[in-house]
């Protein structure tokens, strides 16, 4: 961490603190949103459906791979930031380096797990006999390459939580761009085809984490990668598990939901699916913007919760304005073209009829759903594992009922309808939970003299 990185921590106006922080990370999770799309788009340019199938049916496969490196890095990044603004510049080293080797081992925990159970774990994707093939040379990749995609993950949330927001976000687009090249080149060149695309993630994800190696090693003050540094104390581990575990259970949630979503919804035709496929893509992009923000500020909240905790509050406030302001002007913008926008994937009428009113329905929880992320981050920021725990689930714990009663009474819109329920319910209870422990995160008389 360097001067600048101090400043914009300690003493920097908080608007122009939260761009620093924040607008990085926007920019490089709207760039993974544009990556997915031309993924897929290079993939079908190849005209096989069981192609396209099995980079679907792999995707909770990615999630999971990606959410055992937000567990460690998520929980490791805060704690970092937590010691940077005490000062414990010695035990910063440790983490970091505690975070880079813990990734290492669990990516080769996933191989000597995953391998000896290949078959069984492409038949519980899902897998069609006419995408089986396909699927098992994906998932065969990914699991070898899974230490490189477990490290990116890590790197990315611990070069963010010393203050490095704008390195964090080149590493991300460095990651997505190999990625694009990669895939222009296995798919167009050496016509590699399912291979050559599950190569190319692996590879773009050691790119990255080779640039985030090496901005440890050499670049920064106090992070490291240096085996000398690592431990993996008690005090390491029960920071890290407390915050990266909720973590860790709300990716795996959200995959569920999802799988449990679309069977709710493969009731009412194909239609319903396409509409609801187009609808929510369109929504990642807001959704990932917000995302960005909410997560970008975590580590100042984090460094200022031990440093300052009246500037804490000031950063909460203003993010807070920045949800609001965003989630109308995108919902302004979808209400005014939403037609055009569903027009833009397909020329049915009952389709683009049906997907601008999930389109409606589902932007209605833009704003909540900025704020659920946002009382999440702040949990995160100040190690307050139980209530990060309990975010974890709510939402899931929630859809699950309200999808069965909504679909009984109301049929497709009842289903439509519940993901906004589900949303409302898990904001409802953040915003309990963070008034009740507004005692822990008040500022003292020592932060209201600064």
């Amino acid at each position: 961490m360097d001067a600048e990185n101090l400043h914009y921590f300690e003493k920097a106006p908080i608007a122009k603190a939260v761009a620093h922080f924040a607008v990085p990370m926007m920019l490089g999770t709207s760039m993974s949103v544009i990556y997915s799309i031309l993924n897929a788009y290079f993939l079908g340019t190849l005209h096989n459906t069981a192609m396209l199938t099995a980079l679907a049916l792999t995707l909770p496969l990615f999630a999971a791979i990606m959410a055992l490196g937000n567990l460690v890095g998520i929980g490791s990044g805060t704690f970092i930031s937590r010691l940077l603004g005490e000062k414990k510049y010695e035990d910063v080293k440790h983490v970091s380096s505690f975070a880079f080797y813990s990734s290492l081992i669990l990516g080769l925990i996933v191989i000597a797990v995953g391998l000896p159970l290949i078959d069984p774990i492409v038949h519980g994707l899902g897998s069609t006999p006419e995408s089986f093939g396909f699927t098992k040379d994906y998932v065969t990749v990914m699991l070898i390459g899974s230490p490189f995609v477990v490290l990116f993950f890590t790197l990315e949330n611990i070069v963010r939580s010393e203050g490095a927001a704008i390195t964090s976000m080149v590493g991300m687009i460095l990651s997505v761009v190999v990625n694009i090249i990669l895939d222009a080149l296995v798919i167009f060149v050496f016509h590699w085809g399912v291979i050559g695309v599950a190569s190319a993630t692996v590879i773009s994800n050691l790119a990255a984490s080779a640039f985030y190696a090496f901005h440890m090693g050499y670049k920064s003050q106090f992070l490291t990668v240096s085996v000398q540094w690592f431990k993996a104390t008690r005090d390491i581990l029960s920071n890290v598990i407390k915050i990266g575990v909720p973590v860790f259970i709300m990716s795996i949630f959200l995959g569920a939901m999802s799988l449990i979503f679309n069977h709710y919804l493969v009731e009412y035709g194909d239609p319903a699916v396409a509409a609801y496929g187009i609808s929510s893509r369109l929504l990642q992009f807001p959704e990932f913007i917000l995302m960005g923000l909410c997560e970008g500020v975590v580590p100042l909240i984090a460094f200022s919760f031990t440093a300052n905790k009246l500037r804490m509050k000031h950063t909460i406030g203003f993010t807070i304005k920045v949800i609001v302001a965003l989630a109308v002007l995108f919902g302004v913008m979808v209400y005014l073209i939403s037609d055009h926008l569903i027009g833009l994937f397909t020329n049915d009428p009952q389709l683009i009829q049906m997907g601008s009113y999930i389109l409606h329905v589902t932007f209605l929880s833009l704003f909540i759903t900025g704020m659920t992320t946002l009382f999440t981050g702040i949990f995160q920021a100040t190690a307050q594992g139980t209530a990060a725990f309990v975010m974890s689930v709510i939402q899931g714990i929630t859809l699950i009922p309200v999808l069965y009663f909504a679909n009984r009474m109301n049929g497709f819109h009842g289903v439509v309808w519940s993901l906004v329920i589900a949303d409302a319910a898990a904001f409802l209870v953040g915003a309990i939970m963070l008034y009740a422990l507004r005692t822990k995160l008040q500022p003292d008389l020592e932060s209201l003299v600064h």
